[in-house]
């Protein structure tokens, strides 16, 4: 895109651990809560892997364009009907649901708050990647700031128009305040996602 997107604060950033165990699980969480909550455009959603004495699985997170929008879904969140009692959630200082949920979301909003980490599912331009996208274009079009290629370092970084391979999953993770695609040589000397869908990409319905 035209500017790089950079979150204001932690008071932006909405936490919550539903108890997802797996990566997929906590995809599908991200696009519920997004559709549930009516997030606009232009939020950021990440998930983060959680692995401490009490709870081994995913967090998710959500960065809101501004604290005034935050409010607002942290609000609509507070008023879901029948609300999962082992659910919980923060916003800056505020929390919501069950207080050992609630702490183990903080570091993963912490770290997205940062952009020092989070494993972006919901991001500007994601819907844009869908087939075969060239590379120049999937820098210009969505959030994604910067990629790497494992495994076959180019001295200038590879030619813009390489064509990537989305397979209709594309998850950027938040490196040093950039938002950095991995990505690995395909055949043909094209490109693809690190990340391979497992064992098929999360939420076809989502685009």
């Amino acid at each position: 895109m035209t500017a790089p997107h950079h979150v204001p604060g932690v008071h932006s950033v909405i936490g919550v651990d539903a108890g997802t165990a797996s990566l997929r699980e906590a995809d599908h969480l991200v696009h519920r809560l997004t559709d549930g909550l009516g997030l606009p455009e232009g939020t950021v959603a990440c998930t983060h892997l959680i692995r401490t004495a009490e709870r081994r699985g995913t967090t998710v997170s959500f960065a809101l364009p501004d604290a005034a929008a935050a409010r607002e879904a942290w609000q609509r969140l507070t008023e879901l009907a029948d609300p999962d009692p082992d659910v919980g959630a923060v916003l800056g200082e505020l929390t919501h649901g069950s207080a050992a949920s609630a702490s183990t979301a903080v570091p993963g909003a912490a770290e997205h708050a940062r952009l020092s980490g989070g494993r972006a599912v919901l991001y500007p331009g994601a819907d844009r990647l869908t087939g075969t996208v060239a590379l120049a274009e999937l820098l210009a079009t969505t959030a994604i700031e910067r990629v790497v290629v494992v495994g076959a370092p180019f001295a200038d970084g590879p030619d813009p128009e390489t064509p990537v391979l989305t397979r209709d999953h594309v998850r950027p993770e938040w490196r040093e305040g950039r938002l950095t695609l991995a990505l690995v040589p395909a055949a043909g000397g094209t490109l693809a996602p690190f990340e391979v869908p497992n064992p098929t990409p999360c939420c076809a319905d989502h685009g």
